[in-house]
């Protein structure tokens, strides 16, 4: 799984056609299943180049929504990178959230995301998961919460379902460039991931009683 960020949002990295057809031959190397989200380099980032965040929302979308061998994905209607799926008893929900700002993305792309997320968490109880994965681009401000700040609806859908989830909902994330483990909100576990420089991998191990990590290079 990939939470976003193929590159910095220059011109000539994640701003371009060249550079994500790259990334997608890089990928195809791939053995495994392998998932991957938008970052707010892709696209939203874009707008400061004087490009149209939109169009390069589609053109990620054309190259990185092909199928995942040996996972039975499901993806969410017109907004393919917003997906879902289930294996070895766990549940796995991936969202497309930018990160950076106070409003990361249009409003009517939030409400998709919303709608996504409740119903996907919704589906993950009523198949008793063992536990549940959110995975997203952005940092949901945590540790600078403002209530009038993009990320406030979704702190809040986060804490009302951990806090009836028994331990069992994970949220990863990346954004910031700073590994954390930690419980930020009472019967949420957050993993941010590392970002450049230091690159490195997340390699989850769960049970029923508790959830492993191990951090590579």
């Amino acid at each position: 799984m990939h939470v976003g960020d193929l590159g910095t949002s220059a011109r000539d990295q994640g701003c371009s056609d060249a550079w994500l057809e790259a990334r997608k031959r890089q990928f195809a190397a791939i053995r495994h299943p392998f998932v991957i989200l938008p970052g707010d380099n892709e696209w939203s980032d874009c707008a400061a180049h004087g490009m149209d965040p939109q169009a390069r929302l589609a053109q990620w979308r054309r190259l990185f929504c092909s199928p995942a061998s040996n996972l039975a994905l499901e993806r969410q209607p017109g907004r393919c990178e917003n997906l879902r799926w289930q294996a070895g008893g766990q549940y796995f929900i991936g969202l497309n959230v930018p990160g950076r700002g106070k409003n990361p993305a249009p409003e009517a792309h939030m409400a998709a995301v919303y709608e996504w997320l409740d119903e996907s968490l919704a589906l993950a109880d009523s198949k008793h998961a063992q536990r549940i994965f959110v995975f997203l681009h952005a940092d949901p401000h945590f540790e600078r919460a403002a209530p009038n700040d993009g990320y406030a609806r979704l702190r809040a859908v986060l804490a009302a379902h951990a806090a009836w989830q028994a331990g069992r909902l994970v949220l990863v994330h990346g954004d910031t460039h700073t590994y954390r483990d930690d419980e930020p909100i009472a019967g949420l576990r957050r993993l941010e991931m590392w970002g450049a420089p230091l690159v490195s991998w997340l390699r989850f191990s769960p049970s029923v009683k508790d959830l492993r990590v191990e951090v590579g290079w």
